[in-house]
């Protein structure tokens, strides 16, 4: 099934006086490798327009990083996926953290917020460290494994959804799902929207009923949302929104984000070495990850009025797509950007977002990357890759599907 949706911004006053480009930004062929075409963007201006899309495209790093700073003239609530939500949506509501704006966004923050502060990350340690450690010990005992299903996608299906307090019946098979779903549903009609909507008549069933503190552990996360938001006139459907918010956002792309660490770590036996040297790099080194290959590609923003960017007039109304993709390898902001370097630290990296929607969870995503890294360095397991990895092919996200990883002992 496809959804109608809203027609396209209108084409610009003068499009003989701006940078304009044809790319299709969900043809499969940039989806599978969208680096060129993000330095042809780049290279074109601070502010291309998308003739195929109707949308400005922000690729350049300043660019980047100033719209997602200037939340009132770039605005969220109309939308960060492709569908114009101004329009309204016969088929999804909107994310009451990621399209929201104040005072809206700031109400639904402070409560997840509360849940989520740094204790909670410190408490859930050596749970993770635990989880970690069993999934190397079975890693090692097998030798060759998916890293994705095995390692990266296996500890936040494990810790962060206990966290939460999701059932553990049902959700190997939905929770993946869900998220891979809900991403795909962020861009345009198109085959892997259409395949997305047909797996949402079998995933979101599941997904909606386990919102609630009926199937949420009494003593986890979800059922704190639902006890905070309510407590703050929240209603029980906008609190079980919140909670939907927080299970996408702290499954799929962490996951994303491990299986590209542990890439880069079976590629270079020297970077791996460097970490088990100083373990106060794994941090870095997920930073670097995470900028090279961005979990999250693109968000997109309105504008609530005329804007001037760098001479191009954005004008009021007009939809702007943000891609964090390729600002994270934007050479005007990094020195050799394709570069894997543990020296540069996390100064400027957007990969978790900046300003007033910058990721909530980065902590978890920093937590696991450390117990997982840890658990492997612990046990002398050395890595290397057993084949080609394979990407899967998502309308925002960019993720590994299979990572086949050779794990040994060295000592």
């Amino acid at each position: 099934m496809t959804a109608a949706v809203p027609g396209p911004t209108a084409v610009p006053a003068s499009t003989a006086a701006v940078p304009a480009s044809d790319l299709d930004l969900f043809a499969r062929e940039t989806l599978a490798d969208p680096y060129p075409a993000y330095a042809r963007l780049r290279d074109a201006g601070p502010v291309v327009w998308l003739e195929r899309h109707r949308v400005w495209a922000f690729a350049r790093h300043s660019a980047v990083r100033s719209a997602l700073q200037d939340h009132e003239r770039f605005y969220s609530s109309a939308g960060t996926g492709y569908t114009d939500l101004r329009g309204g949506s016969a088929w999804r509501s909107r994310s009451q953290l990621q399209e929201a704006d104040p005072p809206e966004h700031t109400r639904a923050r402070q409560v997840i917020a509360s849940v989520f502060s740094s204790s909670v990350g410190r408490d859930l340690r050596g749970a993770t460290q635990a989880a970690a450690r069993r999934l190397v010990r079975d890693a090692l005992a097998r030798g060759e494994v998916d890293g994705v299903g095995a390692l990266a996608q296996a500890l936040p299906l494990t810790v962060f959804a206990d966290g939460l307090g999701v059932p553990r019946e049902g959700r190997a098979e939905f929770l993946p799902a869900f998220a891979e779903t809900a991403f795909n549903l962020n861009g345009p009609p198109g085959e892997l929207f259409d395949q997305a909507m047909g797996r949402a008549r079998t995933v979101m069933p599941w997904i909606d009923e386990h919102l609630y503190p009926e199937k949420l552990s009494p003593d986890g996360w979800g059922a704190q949302i639902h006890e905070r938001a309510l407590a703050d006139g929240f209603t029980r459907e906008q609190a079980a929104v919140l909670v939907r918010g927080i299970l996408v956002a702290g499954m799929d792309t962490t996951t994303k984000g491990l299986a590209a660490l542990l890439m880069y770590l079976a590629a270079d036996p020297g970077l791996y070495a460097a970490l088990r040297d100083d373990p106060r790099l794994i941090r870095v080194a997920l930073d670097e990850a995470v900028r090279l290959e961005t979990p999250i590609q693109m968000f997109f923003r309105t504008a609530s009025r005329a804007v001037d960017v760098d001479g191009v007039t954005v004008g009021a109304g007009d939809r702007v797509v943000l891609l964090f993709g390729a600002a994270g390898r934007d050479p005007r902001r990094w020195e050799e950007p394709e570069r894997f370097d543990l020296t540069r630290g996390p100064a400027g990296s957007l990969a978790f977002g900046f300003g007033i929607h910058a990721c909530l969870g980065r902590v978890f995503a920093y937590g696991q990357a450390e117990a997982l890294v840890g658990a492997l360095q612990r046990a002398s397991a050395a890595l290397a890759p057993a084949g080609p990895a394979r990407w899967r092919l998502n309308n925002t996200l960019r993720g590994l599907g299979e990572l086949p990883l050779r794990l040994t002992t060295t000592a």
